[in-house]
């Protein structure tokens, strides 16, 4: 009887412990995290090129690798880590080569004056070098064949000479001019010698170039490297028949990227990222698709009645398009017929899907896939009716599956004022979801122009993930200007820059301590970019917040419209230029209200930044300063806006800010700590018990 009672007890005990607990996310590993940049078919449809993307400690950068997965074998072969991520790779017209940019052409001479570009054998498994001249690539793209590509190159200023180091800052600007050159070359024989023809010279920075055989046309979109005038940012062609002809596909202020051609070659795809300036052409309008008929010029939009934000898209050997669509914090596949207006939404799963390729001789379509609860991992599926069991190519990822995340949750709020409802997100510590009371850490993104999404990419500047695995609710609000709420909640924020979504903001946080989710005592603020510039504009506004944390933040637009690399978009954001509309820059800037200041605030910038400039960080720690209010700044050496050099400078970011929160933010990371100590003592103590009721029994019997 007692044995009975005894293995009774023991396997109650046991049921108590036979889930098996992952442990906690911690800091080393979340940065260990993997994302794939590009995916593309080869044009028979055997192959997908992958490429991805992570940490590389020891060198001091990021290791970004092609890999060529076998379609058919479900077999993925190593290409190269030496691969520059400028200009994508590109098939070839037979999907027998890939040609890409060599990070470095000599491991012995990094300093190279030449330039090359690197030509895989996909059959022999071989690279070969080819060598351009001296003139930096800007784009390039296969010609019907595989022995000869277009080249552009940016020009070579010939006036360094007389000018030596002095710097002509207009003309320096405005003087990026390109080459487009032919590259012809024998794939079959190496050793015969490489040809370069020039086409034409053109008098703008070319962006990204594409080649039909319809009409033997050179399609390119032209760029700047400063965004003053939408004018710099249209679509060309060159009649290869007669080069000397340069003509003009667009005239609108729109900044075209993603460009794609139709199978047969006679329609151009494009995103349009609408950004309008004071000339009032246009509205702002979240990105759209459109096509241009290359025969007639006529230009349409796709998915004209989604009311999203159009992400990606495709185009299938089938005249369709499958289109990736954000609505709220999800991102979903879509999909039209060319010659329908009718978009149908394709049922998944819940959370982000991006990266889409089709094959074009076959219905497969690849795509990289994430959610708060699913990690990034490239996915295959033979069409699109399999999209709900879509099968996982990629394992990339894997460490993470073994890690408790945090539990996350869509988050409804109304602004008092206008009675606007909002959406966010809330991240919950591990073993919290749904608990009230916490401390809450409020995480803004960047943008204005983006949102907070159901997609797990783990890195320095969305660290929710970390965050709420120390400790801390983490808040995402999807502000008044962000994308997948309509036009109108866009458009919302002009004139209104900071005060409308930090009045948002505060709303949220207001209904959080109201629902008793939020200790209001413990909060903190923080975010990247436009969020940074949030957050300083938040602390001048509320003394609620017991810490900031505040990377690549402007204090002063004005300042910030005259030394940025985007002013347009300050300019329409405050409905004017500063001698236009400078009650709104005084009324909508941090600067002026900095005397109200009291949250110990933690800085980062990078050295280099020029589209916030590195000076707005040095004149909030300075003003802080002044203020008495506890302050740091810390700066990253080459560093420019997205700290995407050196992955150690993200890591110490992240570290800093960790540290900031802990010792100003009443959120004693210790009580983690001693919580799980206390945890371990308990199980001990259970495993003695369990030890020394075994001899009592063996000894009673």
């Amino acid at each position: 009887m007692l044995i009975r009672l005894y293995l009774l007890l023991l396997l109650q005990i046991l049921s108590c412990f036979s889930i098996e607990t992952k442990s906690k996310l911690n800091f080393d590993e979340f940065f260990n995290y993997t994302t794939f940049p590009l995916l593309k078919f080869s044009s028979t449809g055997r192959h997908l090129l992958i490429h991805t993307k992570r940490p590389s400690w020891n060198t001091n950068s990021y290791e970004n690798t092609l890999w060529l997965y076998d379609i058919k074998n479900q077999t993925k072969k190593f290409i190269t880590t030496n691969l520059r991520t400028s200009i994508q790779p590109q098939w070839s017209p037979s999907g027998n080569y890939i040609v890409f940019l060599p990070k470095n052409h000599s491991s012995i001479n990094k300093q190279q004056s030449e330039e090359y570009i690197y030509l895989y054998s996909v059959h022999a498994d071989t690279v070969l070098p080819i060598q351009i001249g001296k003139e930096t690539p800007l784009a390039l793209t296969w010609s019907n064949n595989d022995s000869s590509i277009y080249l552009a190159v940016k020009s070579i200023d010939e006036e360094n000479d007389l000018w030596k180091d002095v710097i002509q800052y207009r003309e320096n600007i405005v003087r990026k001019t390109s080459i487009i050159y032919r590259i012809d070359f024998n794939s079959n024989n190496h050793s015969l010698p490489v040809q370069k023809s020039l086409i034409r010279n053109v008098s703008f920075l070319i962006n990204q170039l594409l080649y039909t055989p319809f009409e033997e046309k050179l399609i390119f979109s032209s760029a700047s490297v400063v965004i003053e005038n939408l004018d710099d940012f249209e679509l060309y062609f060159i009649d290869l028949r007669n080069i000397s002809a340069l003509s003009k596909l667009t005239n609108n202020e729109i900044v075209e990227t993603a460009l794609q051609l139709s199978i047969d070659g006679q329609h151009l795809f494009f995103l349009a990222w609408h950004r309008s300036s004071n000339k009032k052409r246009f509205n702002d309008t979240q990105n759209r698709l459109y096509s241009i008929n290359l025969a007639n010029g006529i230009i349409t939009r796709l998915g004209e009645h989604f009311d999203g934000s159009i992400d990606g898209y495709t185009i299938t050997s089938d005249a369709k398009v499958y289109i990736l669509g954000q609505l709220g914090t999800e991102i979903q596949i879509y999909s039209q017929k060319l010659s329908t207006k009718d978009l149908i939404h394709h049922s998944g799963w819940n959370g982000t899907y991006e990266s889409i390729v089709s094959s074009y001789n076959h219905r497969s379509i690849a795509f990289v896939y994430s959610s708060l609860e699913k990690l990034m991992e490239v996915y295959f599926i033979d069409n699109i009716s399999q999209l709900i069991s879509a099968k996982v190519i990629t394992n990339e990822n894997y460490l993470f599956t073994q890690r408790n995340l945090p539990k996350t949750k869509v988050y409804n709020w109304r602004n008092a004022d206008d009675h606007r409802l909002i959406e966010g997100l809330l991240h919950y510590p591990p073993e919290k979801f749904q608990s009230k009371n916490l401390p809450l850490l409020v995480l803004i993104h960047s943008g204005p122009y983006a949102a907070s999404l159901n997609r797990l990419n783990l890195a320095w500047n969305n660290w929710a993930t970390l965050a709420a695995s120390e400790g801390w609710l983490v808040f995402e609000p999807n502000y008044r200007g962000s994308t997948g709420y309509g036009n109108q909640f866009l458009s919302e924020i002009r004139a209104k820059p900071l005060s409308l979504p930090g009045k948002d903001i505060l709303y949220g946080i207001d209904q959080l301590i109201k629902d008793g989710i939020v200790d209001p005592y413990k909060l903190a603020v923080g975010g990247f970019s436009y969020g940074g510039i949030l957050t300083n504009w938040l602390i001048t506004q509320t003394k609620r917040f017991n810490v900031a944390l505040s990377a690549a933040g402007a204090v002063d637009l004005t300042s910030t419209w005259g030394m940025m690399d985007i002013p347009e978009l300050i300019s329409y954001l405050y409905g004017g230029f500063p001698w236009e509309v400078p009650h709104i820059y005084q009324n909508e800037t941090p600067i002026y209200q900095l005397d109200k200041v009291r949250t110990p605030t933690h800085i980062v910038t990078g050295e280099n930044d020029v589209r916030v400039p590195t000076s707005q960080s040095y004149i909030f720690e300075r003003g802080l300063r002044y203020l008495d209010i506890p302050v740091k700044l810390i700066t990253f050496p080459k560093g420019g806006h997205s700290l995407s050099i050196n992955p150690w400078h993200g890591k110490i970011k992240v570290r800093e800010e960790l540290k900031w929160l802990q010792q100003y933010g009443n959120q004693s990371m210790s009580r983690n700590k001693s919580n799980n100590s206390e945890r371990h003592k308990f199980t001990y103590a259970l495993q003695l018990y369990m030890f020394l009721f075994s001899l009592v029994i063996i000894k009673n019997i």
